[in-house]
């Protein structure tokens, strides 16, 4: 029985991830589907029209078994690395400059947020 709720659970997130597919399909918008479908889940879990604990185990299982879903990506790059030649200084300054921005931005958003929790607590 846990191993069929958890099936569903992961069901539940492919199916918005389907949804955001169709909307992006049926609009011709050059969004991702799959963003389109985790904003519908995002917005449905603020809502609290899903609750949480109906797809943890789902999202639990899919986040530890994460490096795997980059092995088809790290395949595909290999495939193209003709692609990259000739770029490789820009590529490096572009990863370098991501990975700054990503640390930055996740630095100030967790700052913020546990501020906010804070005043919460006080």
């Amino acid at each position: 029985m846990k191993y069929f709720i958890m099936i569903l659970q992961i069901s539940i997130l492919f199916l918005f991830n389907f949804i955001g597919q169709l909307i992006q399909d049926y609009f011709s918008l050059s969004i991702p589907g799959s963003l389109i479908g985790m904003l519908l889940l995002f917005s449905m879990l603020m809502l609290k029209i899903i609750p949480l604990e109906s797809i943890q185990g789902g999202i639990d299982i899919l986040l530890r078994d994460i490096p795997f879903f980059f092995i088809p990506v790290s395949v595909g790059v290999i495939q193209y690395l003709s692609f990259f030649y000739g770029k490789g200084a820009f590529t490096i300054l572009l990863v370098i400059v991501s990975t700054f921005l990503v640390i930055s931005i996740s630095g100030i958003v967790t700052n913020f947020i546990l501020k906010k929790e804070e005043k919460s607590y006080e």
